[in-house]
């Protein structure tokens, strides 16, 4: 509702004068009711909350084998001890995540072009790739680290590393460029050939209009998902401890081992979960904004 000065009460001597935005009662009414539904529902979810948090607290700690389950699962003593040498460890995760994930990207991209060239001339190309992402989307990574880790060195080729940490790496890098390949391709593939076609009409050889017009768009479109992987490889660079790399994981596995103790594995566990969450929740802001940009008809 808008109304003049005059008209809201006011001297308007000036014809040039602003109208006032007043808001209607209906409006104003809306309004408190949308506030007092707000509240409801923060005290309902919290109320909620306390409630199961009490319940599952009650139930763990009623439970007959609780003690000895806190003396093997929860000791404070060494989950001191095994915090710094945890977190020690946890660099050499950091580092593999920002080494094999650059890798795993630059990789993955390569595949995805390889599997969308056009052309007969490239189909030994298209059959090499899709063979690739097939075999190493199917073998689990556990077995894959297995035989980089222990194969390799068995092999003994001269001048090939036998490095845990970097065949391990290495392992890593091979499974998950397929997923993200597969990623790249779905994003290459959405982008409606029109696309292509203008840019070939405007005088864009079909390198120019992959690099400037399809890449861009498809790349934008998979960042979700391409997030999600990154989380996802993050965790599993635990697994490289099979090969006797001493990470996150591998530290409290020796902690353990000495003590019979497993506190240092969840410790190991909540240092990963930690790390874990910022990736997460980054990747749920980058989703839920592309998808209000799509709403509002935005870039995407």
């Amino acid at each position: 509702m808008t109304v003049t000065k005059e008209e809201a009460g006011e001297d308007s001597g000036n014809d040039g004068m602003r109208d006032v935005y007043v808001p209607s009662q209906r409006r104003l009414e809306r309004e408190r009711h949308k506030r007092a539904r707000a509240r409801r529902a923060t005290a309902i979810a919290a109320l909620s909350t306390l409630v199961t948090v009490v319940v599952l607290y009650v139930v763990v700690v009623s439970a007959p084998g609780w003690q000895r389950t806190k003396e093997t699962f929860f000791d404070g003593h060494y989950a001191r001890e095994a915090f710094p040498k945890v977190l020690d460890g946890l660099w050499l995760n950091v580092r593999l995540l920002l080494i094999c994930g650059v890798l795993v990207l630059v990789l993955g991209m390569l595949i995805a072009i390889a599997r969308t060239l056009p052309g007969p001339v490239f189909f030994p190309l298209r059959v090499l790739a899709a063979a690739y992402t097939d075999f190493f989307r199917g073998l689990p990574l556990i077995i894959n680290l297995m035989i980089v880790v222990f194969g390799v060195p068995a092999l003994r080729l001269q001048g090939v590393t036998v490095d845990p940490v970097l065949l391990g790496g290495t392992a890593l890098t091979l499974t998950y460029s397929a997923y993200v390949a597969e990623v790249f391709r779905a994003g290459i593939e959405s982008v409606h050939p029109s696309q292509r076609a203008a840019a070939r009409s405007l005088g864009l050889t079909n390198r120019q209009a992959l690099r400037y017009v399809v890449l861009p768009q498809a790349v934008r479109r998979q960042v979700p998902p391409l997030l999600n992987d990154l989380v996802s490889l993050q965790k599993d660079t635990g697994l490289v401890s099979i090969g006797g790399a001493i990470d996150a994981v591998r530290a409290a596995d020796i902690i353990a081992q000495r003590s019979l103790n497993y506190t240092p594995y969840i410790l190991a566990g909540l240092v990963f979960v930690a790390l874990t969450i910022p990736m997460t929740r980054l990747t749920d802001w980058v989703t839920a904004r592309m998808d209000r940009q799509r709403a509002q008809g935005g870039s995407i």
